[in-house]
């Protein structure tokens, strides 16, 4: 087999690796990211749930830089503090070792059942968790087979020339070999993928232990500097978390780096085979790491808050931010576009609605008088533009339109009555019972407090259905959004008869939030329906939609 052919091999278990890693990032995120993001908020306050908080979930997404990103908009946000978000990140990069050992055990009887199992959950229903937990497995099952067909691509290397010549010249040159290290890990984006690689290179012989420890350490430059890189045009809050991952697990790697060079000491220790060997100086590095940090977490912060003020530019004086309109006049002669420029203006509305549903159940849990006035002015704002979008669309209406044209520009205006309505139950309602909770001093039960939490998990996740149904007008997706709101209201007898068992069983917390969780669940319902009808219009078009119900598919 020719050298093109084996990399064109190589190159493509490494790809299926890649997109099985996304794959199982992208499940999780979906059906469960919402929980997650709350139960994360919820554990940091206390650095070693923080920790414990920060492991388990890397593990979940398969991503220590997901969890990065996620822990700085977090303390950027001052939903949590800074020496926190330094500690969950360290749990993260031990989770995201954890997964590597993993998945370095025989796993191949995991790839049939997992792709037959999610193969059958994703196609046998129209439920999202279960389509989504149907993906998770499918990627799992993927990311095993990649695993072999990776050892399988590269066994004619055994007999290459050439190999032994590459591995002797990168170990004669560690150096280069651990800047190589962090740019694969950079141009993979993911820490997991490149050590997998190297694990699978050394079960094979091509990778000897001390090569393989200098390509690890580089493995950790490389996935520090992600996060960085992905937030550099973010608030400067959001960007002192990465910075300070950077600093302390990049600066560590090098460090290490250096000492390992200069005492060159054994690496039997680590384990019998050089696979083993690397992977556990993976894990052993950021459970260092970890133990330096604990200690110095407080300083690092402190140390990146100054790097990224130092990197910050004052703002222009005598310039202002303006948000432009797309409801361009000049085009009111030509409906097509007219209407486009309003399904772009529609959409801009639909992300501050989105934002404000997000932060509402951020305000339950932590809120002051600066956030509950934001959150009021996000209102004021879908306000402006639905009084702008209506006023543009009744110009629109004053030329000849065709029927599709026409159907059109009702659904827009539809759509901007909902979104409009919503903002008012978020801020006229829910935004009532927040200052009502932040003034009487209550706290919810924590099974109260969970299933709040997935409620508008699942509310939140319709209502990104419903605007994508917008701009694609995808009958399935439109289905998909009409059946969550049946589930919808199963899951809201459900809660509750929950929420009613725990007052007739006499829960003190119970008795004082009771009002506040019956009427959020029923917002947070009536807000589902607004969002769910704006996938009608869709249906009705294609028929799909008889009297007030799905027609049977």
């Amino acid at each position: 087999m020719s050298g093109s052919v084996v990399l064109l091999h190589l190159a493509g278990a490494v790809a299926l690796m890649l997109f099985a890693t996304r794959m199982v990032k992208t499940g999780v995120e979906r059906a469960y990211g919402d929980v997650l993001r709350h139960k994360l908020r919820a554990t940091m306050r206390n650095p070693f749930m923080a920790v414990l908080a920060g492991c388990g979930l890397a593990v979940a997404l398969q991503s220590s830089t997901a969890v990065t990103l996620l822990v700085g908009s977090f303390a950027g946000a001052g939903i949590v503090s800074g020496m926190s978000g330094q500690l969950a990140v360290r749990g993260a990069e031990i989770g995201s070792a954890l997964v590597v050992k993993l998945l370095t055990f025989d796993l191949t009887l995991l790839v049939p059942v997992c792709l037959v199992a999610g193969t059958v959950m994703f196609m046998a229903t129209e439920r999202r968790d279960w389509r989504q937990f149907g993906r998770i497995l499918v990627g799992i099952g993927l990311l095993v087979l990649s695993l072999e067909m990776i050892g399988q691509a590269s066994e004619p290397l055994r007999q290459s020339t050439l190999m032994p010549v590459i591995v002797n010249y990168f170990s004669g040159d560690p150096v280069t070999a651990y800047l190589l290290a962090a740019l694969v890990t950079w141009l993979f984006h993911s820490s997991i993928a490149a050590v997998l690689l190297m694990v699978t290179l050394a079960g094979r012989g091509f990778i000897p232990p001390e090569l393989g420890i200098v390509l690890m350490l580089g493995v950790n430059l490389g996935s520090s500097i992600i996060a960085p890189l992905l937030t550099r045009n973010a608030e400067p809050a959001v960007r002192v978390v990465p910075i300070g991952n950077l600093l302390m697990r990049g600066m560590s790697s090098l460090v290490m780096l250096i000492l390992f060079l200069s005492f060159e000491p054994p690496v039997a220790f680590l384990g019998a085979t050089v696979p083993d060997q690397i992977v556990n100086a993976h894990i052993l590095f950021n459970v260092l790491i970890l133990l330096a940090g604990l200690p110095l977490a407080g300083l690092v912060y402190r140390a990146s808050e100054k790097i990224v003020a130092l990197g910050t530019k004052p703002a222009a004086e005598g310039l202002e931010i303006i948000e432009l309109s797309a409801l361009n006049d000049s085009a009111l002669d030509t409906p097509s576009q007219a209407l486009a420029n309003a399904t772009r203006e529609v959409v801009r509305v639909c992300e501050t609605v989105e934002i404000m549903l997000k932060r509402i159940i951020e305000l339950y849990e932590s809120a002051d008088a600066g956030k509950i006035k934001a959150l009021a002015a996000l209102d004021d704002r879908v306000d402006k533009k639905h009084a702008a979008i209506k006023l543009y669309l009744a110009k629109v209406t004053k030329n000849p339109l065709s029927e599709d044209e026409a159907l059109r520009c009702q659904e827009l205006i539809g759509a901007c009555v909902k979104l409009e309505q919503v903002g008012d139950i978020i801020v006229r309602n829910m935004l009532v019972h927040v200052r009502k909770k932040l003034e009487r001093g209550l706290e919810f039960t924590p099974e109260g407090w969970r299933e709040l939490s997935a409620f508008h998990a699942s509310v939140l996740a319709n209502a990104r259905l419903a605007f994508n149904v917008l701009v694609s007008r995808d009958p399935e997706t439109a289905r998909q959004l009409v059946l969550e709101k049946d589930r919808l209201r199963d899951r809201e007898k459900e809660t509750s008869a929950s929420h009613f068992v725990r007052l007739r069983d006499g829960s003190a917390k119970s008795v004082e939030t009771s009002s506040i969780h019956l009427d959020t669940i029923r917002d947070l319902k009536q807000i589902n329906s607004l969002l769910a009808s704006m996938a009608y219009p869709v249906l009705e078009e294609r028929g799909l939609l008889g009297g007030s119900r799905l027609k049977a598919g």
